[in-house]
């Protein structure tokens, strides 16, 4: 619960996601608390669940294909093939919505092949699922290195600017990732504040060979810093899935509206029935009635909007390769 937190925890949550490897006594120094304090409390909140810095990785930096499936189920189904899927190595936010009717969640797969592969043939032959739709992610207006407690946290400018890390350039050409790379991104999936001396034992290279490839990663946009949080700090207690059909012609202009709102937590373009998807997380009914008839309301060209309730979230972990 929200109560279970104070301020302090929110501030500190919120400068380890500007910069999630930020040592203890720079956000001391900007929270105005000692280091002792900043470790205590990391490490009480770390253990208890309710946060957890990782770094994510982008599968598209290497060709991959992300898709949004919605697999109908009979309710009695549901749970177990959401499991399944949960299972799956290509898989990540697999929740149930819809009364438990329905099960959402993101698909990686390498290339077209795959894709022509998992939806033709493995998922409609999986027993009880009734159907599915497919949304290939087109273009992310909010989410991966954007986090929501961004725009939920208290920091003012001059602390986020004091704990935000220089702009990493960006690095054009291929991108090809070998054995020592894979052991560091699996560690870094878990533990994205593991030290160089730890992540050089993992991988069999020195320290700063450590430091210069992730510096590498991050500039072909592969790997980025990211947090696992639970909303419950910030009041936020539900989490609603939002399909909208939008004129191409204001497609981009809405997505770039709804990324600002701030109950966003993720928005895409996307193919598929409708066009635009979104994660909505709201403090309750009544305020996910009162943004659906404000904010959304008022995006440019939206002609249909469906929304899917999320009722048990059965795997968050971002995907990997």
């Amino acid at each position: 619960m929200e109560s279970d937190y104070d301020e302090l925890d929110r501030r500190l949550v919120h400068a380890l996601q500007i910069n999630g490897r930020a040592p203890f006594s720079a956000i001391a120094e900007v929270l105005g608390v000692s280091d002792r304090t900043v470790a205590r409390r990391y490490a009480r909140l770390r253990s208890a669940g309710a946060v957890r810095v990782l770094c994510g990785v982008d599968p598209t930096a290497l060709g991959a294909i992300l898709w949004f499936l919605r697999v109908r189920c009979a309710p009695a189904a549901s749970l177990p093939v959401a499991e399944a899927l949960a299972r799956r190595p290509d898989t990540s936010w697999v929740s149930l919505s819809s009364g438990g009717t329905e099960i959402t969640c993101v698909v990686r797969t390498e290339n077209e092949a795959d894709s022509e592969t998992l939806l033709l043939a493995k998922l409609p032959r999986t027993p009880r699922v009734e159907g599915v739709t497919a949304h290939s992610l087109l273009h992310a207006f909010y989410g991966g290195p954007d986090n929501l407690v961004g725009k939920l946290g208290s920091l003012d400018a001059e602390a986020i600017e004091r704990l935000r890390p220089p702009p990493v350039p960006h690095r054009p050409g291929p991108l090809r990732l070998d054995d020592g790379d894979r052991k560091l991104l699996a560690l870094l999936s878990t533990d994205g504040r593991a030290g160089f001396e730890q992540l050089a034992a993992a991988t069999g290279w020195s320290p700063t060979t450590v430091r210069r490839r992730m510096t590498e990663l991050r500039e072909h946009g592969l790997l980025y810093l990211d947090i696992d949080v639970d909303w419950r700090m910030f009041g936020v207690n539900s989490r609603t899935l939002l399909w909208l059909s939008v004129a191409p012609t204001h497609l981009k202009e809405a997505g770039q509206a709804l990324a600002g709102h701030p109950e966003i937590a993720f928005a895409a373009a996307t193919t598929g029935p409708t066009n635009l998807y979104a994660s909505a997380v709201c403090r309750n009914q009544q305020e996910l009635y009162r943004y659906l008839t404000t904010r959304v309301a008022t995006l440019p060209g939206v002609t249909h909007i469906e929304t899917a309730p999320v009722i048990k979230t059965v795997k968050q972990a971002a995907n990997q390769t």
